[in-house]
């Protein structure tokens, strides 16, 4: 501290702010409430005992010239009086730390955040018990220490004192969360998001805080949407409420949650799935907004090319087998199944489906939640599933090789099954079901077909405008007219969102694009052989017969030509499966020429 003493007396002394004899005296005082401190045993705070605090305390010199000086020398930031944070964030970080208010207050340190980085602002950062305690309390973590005005850390520890006497009464519990959640403001603000959704047909709602506001987005037609944003301040409340009538453990904020909520949003019968994971700057929130009953769970409904419609519709007529649906999250795949249990559901048929969770009520059939906290899993389900006479049986998704095992084992014992699984394409699906342990003759004999999808936003035929297709396109156009004559349009109608639109508002509702691999006896040798799936789509294309496979990305551009979607759409879900990146790139090119 010597070192230190003199090195900032002579700075403060070059720099006009004190003069020299200032200083000796300084030096005096300290060495005195250094010996008193030791012959009565009290512990000296170090901000008060350094020199600078003590020039302080002797008047020589005012806390607002010395800061600037203590930064450089340390090279530890300030932190500046209007950019104090605020009561959520001390309360959120003390939490994170794990250390008590007590400690806070003893040593006159305040812990917040800044753009994720943990920050602690402290009237002597230099205090040896606070940088060995946070050291110890980060394992391992980067956190910053700075300095702060006495005036400013006073302001910041009665957020401290406030949240210690909150344990003791009902401040910070789980009863002041929830008077919180229960205040008019808070329930008006969370329903009229709510029935903001529900009218803009929103799927996902995410709340989710920042460092010094909240926003709220929307997922509308599969692309998020920024709806509003408010101050920091009001985010507890919000997600106590949302926390409150979910179900979730209103007081834990440390550890991820899932909840559940059934209400009536604007006429409306909802289920809404809510998830709450911890952030750097607070909980963020996603519900996930599922209607109770859907007007139309056809396959009518799904978009399918007629062609791919028909074919799947035969497929399904199979007594046995396993039919697959493939996809990223959000691409629809579940309302794929319950659309295809929708067209062969009849009193003849024993149906059961395995969920995680349940997404639709359907009548005349058993639909079984899993819960793997208490272990009923997918796999057990199918096990006892399987003695409860079943004809045709639902997997919401394969995820392991045990679940696709007893899925196989169904199938080849008179089954119909139908699953999702997540791979990019429909040959990847056996890829993948290799890649999981399954023998490669299992898939082969057991599995009838894999729909692949992706869902693309419709076009407004009130805000689109035609378009000219460029040479490649037109190329591709032609070829897919020789190959897919009953979907393809003879006279393509290539469409885009009007000059002068917002583009998000050119878009309304979304349809399916689908790529269907049938298993044919030549798919049959290639998954014997563990051929690759550019390899099976090649063999699929090239495969005679009643039903000819196509790409996503060619069932997207038969849509394109049909009007429905724009290529930009199409090439922004569907990639650049057949032509390549420098194509869709030059087509992009083209267009922004135009």
């Amino acid at each position: 501290m010597g070192k230190l003493a003199d090195q900032i007396g002579e700075r403060l002394v070059a720099a006009g702010k004190v003069s020299s004899a200032d200083v000796e005296k300084a030096l005096v005082f300290q060495a005195e409430i250094g010996s008193k401190d030791r012959s009565t045993g009290r512990s000296m705070r170090p901000a008060s005992g350094r020199l600078g605090g003590v020039l302080v305390r002797m008047g020589a010199l005012s806390e607002e010239a010395l800061l600037p000086h203590l930064s450089e020398q340390t090279g530890l930031g300030v932190l500046a009086s209007d950019r104090l944070p605020s009561v959520s964030q001390v309360n959120e970080a003390i939490g994170e730390w794990g250390l008590s208010r007590g400690w806070w207050q003893s040593r006159e340190a305040v812990p917040y955040h800044v753009g994720g980085m943990r920050m602690v602002a402290a009237k002597d950062p230099l205090d040896r018990e606070i940088n060995d305690l946070l050291a110890h309390s980060s394992r391992g973590a980067a956190f910053e220490l700075c300095w702060a005005r006495s005036n400013d850390i006073e302001r910041l520890l009665q957020i401290v004192r406030d949240g210690d006497r909150a344990r003791t009464g009902n401040l910070g519990d789980a009863n002041y969360l929830r008077e919180l959640a229960e205040e008019a403001p808070v329930i008006e603000f969370v329903n009229n998001v709510l029935a903001q959704a529900v009218d803009e047909r929103a799927s996902d709602i995410h709340i989710e805080p920042g460092e010094r506001d909240f926003e709220v987005r929307l997922r509308v037609d599969g692309v998020l949407q920024t709806r509003m944003a408010r101050p920091r301040d009001g985010f507890d409340a919000i997600a106590s409420r949302v926390k409150l009538i979910s179900g979730l453990d209103i007081a834990e904020r440390r550890l991820p949650q899932d909840g559940r909520i059934t209400t009536r949003v604007s006429g409306v019968e909802m289920d809404i799935r809510v998830s709450a994971i911890p952030g750097v700057h607070g909980e963020s929130l996603v519900l996930r907004l599922l209607p109770k009953e859907r007007a139309d769970l056809s396959l009518a409904s799904l978009g399918m090319s007629p062609d791919i419609l028909k074919a799947f519709q035969e497929i399904l007529k199979q007594p046995n087998g396993i039919v697959l649906v493939t996809g990223p999250t959000g691409s629809g795949k579940s309302t794929t199944l319950y659309s295809a249990l929708s067209a062969i559901n009849d009193r003849s048929l024993k149906i059961v489906t395995v969920e995680d969770p349940v997404e639709y009520r359907m009548s005349g059939i058993t639909q079984i939640q899993t819960h793997s906290d208490i272990g009923y899993t997918f796999a057990r389900a199918l096990r006892s599933i399987l003695r409860h006479d079943p004809d045709v049986i639902m997997i919401g998704e394969i995820r392991d090789a045990e679940t696709a095992e007893i899925a196989i084992q169904s199938a080849l014992t008179g089954h119909l099954v139908l699953a999702t699984i997540h791979t990019n394409d429909a040959p990847s699906a056996f890829t993948r079901l290799l890649e999981m342990g399954i023998e490669p003759f299992l898939l082969a004999t057991s599995v009838r077909a894999v729909l692949a999808q992706r869902l693309v936003r419709k076009l407004d035929p009130a805000k689109a405008s035609a378009v000219n297709a460029p040479k490649w396109l037109q190329d591709e156009f032609s070829y897919l007219a020789t190959q897919y004559p009953a979907a393809m349009p003879s006279v393509p109608a290539l469409m885009a969102p009007a000059s002068g639109t917002d583009d998000a508002g050119s878009y309304r509702g979304r349809s399916g694009i689908h790529e269907l691999l049938t298993v044919t006896p030549d798919i049959q040798d290639a998954i014997v052989a563990r051929r690759s799936s550019m390899e099976l789509a090649e063999i699929a294309r090239h495969t005679p017969g009643a039903w000819k496979f196509r790409t996503l990305r060619e069932d997207g551009l038969i849509k394109a030509a049909q009007g429905l979607t724009s290529l930009e759409e199409v090439l922004r879900v569907a990639g650049s499966q057949s032509q390549g990146a420098g194509a869709d790139d030059a087509m992009l090119a083209e267009d922004s020429a135009r």
